[in-house]
């Protein structure tokens, strides 16, 4: 077992290379195949032979910089695809990197059961850490998994894990055991197949599902457990990619991903059989690819000249035997590209499939197509997907006219407006701002025809609005601004108004049909930050992250505004 030492030299050539390597890599995983040769050392062995042949080839491994550095990690293994939300299997709460408030860095196998030991490789083994929404990671504490009785409620349930008392048979002795959501399920057992197999010579300071043995480690009530668990939610493309992105960082695989039958031959109804990497994922039917279908069509619709767009084919299929080739061509093939030329069989196989992201970047105005040709994975022949798309001028929009908001009652009101016929309109955003108790805020609202019904106007003292049209993905100038009252429309064209701020990303933008003189912000000190001599309408300011206090010679009662 791998400790740290202070004065290992080895410990800082590691840590330094896995900095270097996060510097370089993508946050989106590649598709790589299983290295060739990677599990030589596994062929023709058995039970307990096997189970240590699997320790010794993932035990030593490349550390990772530091505990406390697990976000910029987390980044590359833990968000979802083309979006920085964290993707955390502990709660359904959004968060978004770079921020990792509200969540923290989890041991899903407890670091209490070796003792929580710092020394011990385990403690920053990125195939057991995840991000966790901090109050289901504290719920979870440092109780088994299994599965939560029905016949008592439970201490702890978000809607995507619970906590409480297990049924009849689990728990080894615990008061009660954490259960994930169904989705999630596989990927806990698998990653406590690797910590038991990676960790099997550890002293146990928590016997809840292992006992102080190299084989089988499991106790026998968690090996039913977590096969059952392992066998219902088979292997994802999330566990995939990520199962990719640590190994670039730490040089070691979970084998359970990779070889989802070795759990069989080390603890299931496989033991007593050979392990062989050749025959351990034999299909078991006729190779069938069922979407993609012969024929069908990837339509991009319109965008604009310069624009560039963006859309995802699903791969399912069953049981393929070698990665699918595929590739595009004819027509305007230039104008259309994917970013890899080969999908490895195990992630089409999953019942989450795979989903391939095609860019249309057309370079001229026209109607273009092209094809996505498909190939191999064991199918007889090919199949063809049309690609098309549409590449107009960039639109020239006119501001619109916001008119006067109808329908008012204490609840609601209609926000209204005009727009130039002769102008073709997608949608129109409406912003609004909502003051109430001496605060604002500014939110956007999406409407698809002229006429957009608020229904949450009592939650504001008064607040504003104005409208945008959109085509093509391009807004118009913003249009004037109205301002509604509970006891109707108020200040539609008047010479003067309360000033109006709204918040953007460490920026605010003034909203006034009037100038406005001696513009003081103070932070909540009651320090002047910045003084304008004038703002007009329109006039946009960058400020730090912070609560500010907003007054003018025109606007003599503060508004508070946060910028996030």
């Amino acid at each position: 077992m791998k400790f740290f030492t202070a004065n290992t030299l080895g410990k800082w050539a590691s840590r330094l290379a896995a900095v270097a390597l996060l510097a370089a890599l993508s946050p989106l995983a590649s598709n790589a195949e299983i290295p060739a040769g990677y599990y030589r050392s596994l062929n023709g062995l058995k039970d307990a032979n096997l189970k240590t042949a699997v320790h010794n080839l993932v035990r030593n491994f490349t550390l990772i910089s530091s505990y406390q550095a697990l976000p910029q990690y987390f980044r590359y293994t833990d968000t979802y695809p083309e979006s920085n939300r964290w993707w955390d299997m502990y709660s359904n709460i959004p968060f978004y990197a770079p921020s990792f408030s509200g969540l923290n860095r989890e041991h899903s196998f407890p670091k209490s059961w070796w003792g929580g030991l710092t020394t011990v490789s385990a403690y920053v083994d990125l195939n057991h850490l995840y991000p966790s929404e901090m109050r289901a990671n504290t719920a979870k504490s440092n109780y088994p998994l299994g599965e939560v009785s029905d016949s008592q409620s439970p201490q702890f349930d978000n809607g995507c894990c619970k906590v409480g008392y297990p049924v009849s048979g689990q728990g080894g002795g615990a008061q009660y055991v954490f259960e994930p959501a169904d989705e999630y399920k596989g990927d806990f057992a698998r990653t406590y197949f690797y910590m038991a197999t990676c960790y099997q010579d550890l002293h146990w300071s928590r016997l809840y599902m292992v006992s102080q043995n190299t084989y089988p480690t499991l106790n026998r009530w968690s090996v039913d457990l977590l096969l059952k668990l392992h066998r219902s939610d088979p292997v994802s493309e999330k566990e995939t990619l990520r199962n990719e992105q640590v190994y670039r960082f730490q040089n070691n695989r979970n084998p359970f991903i990779d070889y989802p039958s070795l759990a069989e031959y080390i603890w299931g109804n496989r033991m007593g059989e050979a392990f062989n990497e050749s025959s351990a994922e034999l299909p078991v039917g006729d190779p069938e690819l069922i979407t993609p279908v012969q024929d069908m069509a990837l339509d991009f619709g319109e965008i604009a000249e310069g624009q560039t767009a963006t859309a995802r084919l699903w791969f399912n299929g069953q049981y393929l035997t070698n990665p699918l080739s595929v590739r595009v061509y004819r027509n305007d093939a230039a104008m259309f590209s994917i970013p890899t030329s080969s999908i490895a069989q195990n992630l089409v196989n999953s019942k989450d499939g795979y989903w391939l992201t095609v860019t249309y970047k057309p370079t001229a105005l026209g109607e273009h197509t092209s094809r996505l040709l498909i190939t191999g994975g064991g199918i007889e022949g090919s199949r063809g997907v049309q690609l098309r798309g549409s590449c107009l001028p960039k639109p020239t929009l006119t501001a619109c006219t916001a008119t006067e908001p109808t329908d008012i009652t204490d609840n609601s009101y209609v926000a209204n407006w005009t727009y130039p016929q002769s102008e073709v309109v997608d949608y129109w955003i409406i912003t609004r701002t909502i003051y109430s108790g001496g605060s604002s805020r500014t939110e956007e609202v999406l409407a698809e025809e002229p006429g957009f019904t608020v229904t949450d106007f009592n939650l504001s003292d008064y607040e504003t609005y104005s409208v945008q049209s959109v085509r093509l993905g391009y807004r118009s100038p913003m249009s004037n601004v109205i301002t509604v009252g509970h006891a109707g429309v108020s200040d539609v064209t008047v010479d003067e108004r309360p000033l109006a701020i709204s918040v953007f990303e460490g920026a605010i933008r003034f909203d006034t049909t009037v100038g406005h003189t001696n513009v003081c912000i103070f932070d909540t000190q009651g320090r002047l930050h910045q003084q304008l001599d004038t703002v007009t309408d329109g006039t946009v300011i960058s400020l730090p992250l912070g609560v500010y206090l907003i007054a003018s010679d025109q606007q003599k009662r503060p508004i508070k505004v946060v910028v996030r």
